[in-house]
């Protein structure tokens, strides 16, 4: 079985002169049901968010709002670069994947919806300790 890699996902957008309007359904639109969603805001210039990879959780990161990068490595050593700045597409990001988020605009809205619950012990932060895990 192939295992799914990180990959940007196009969203439905439903154009209006009144607005647009964009939605995310899990296990439709994206690989997992969504389990946890938070969002990160008001990053200070110079400052990331991420660094570390999960176990066991998938995440799906979209920009509601402004840009920022995210960067990726996969567990084949794969390093990835995606700029976010649109609201209609995201970045699926499977288990066992090292990001990172960088280079926010100001204003810049982060959305991230996680197919786990918060568990401090699907965390990997040691960067070393990853490599390890991933051989």
């Amino acid at each position: 079985m192939e295992r799914e890699g990180v990959r940007k996902i196009e969203l439905p957008k439903i154009e209006d002169l009144r607005g647009n309007l964009s939605f995310i359904e899990g296990k439709h639109h994206i690989p997992f049901d969504i389990k946890r969603v938070y969002w990160i805001y008001d990053v200070p210039g110079g400052q990331y968010r991420g660094g570390h990879a999960y176990r066991t959780q998938a995440e799906f990161i979209v920009a509601l709002s402004g840009s920022f990068d995210l960067l990726v490595r996969d567990r084949e050593g794969k390093e990835s670069r995606y700029f976010l700045n649109r609201s209609y597409y995201g970045i699926y990001v499977p288990p066992l994947t090292w990001r990172q988020l960088t280079d926010f605009s100001t204003n810049s809205l982060a959305l991230v919806l996680s197919s786990g619950a918060f568990d401090l012990s699907d965390y990997i932060y040691d960067f070393e300790a990853y490599q390890k895990e991933t051989l």
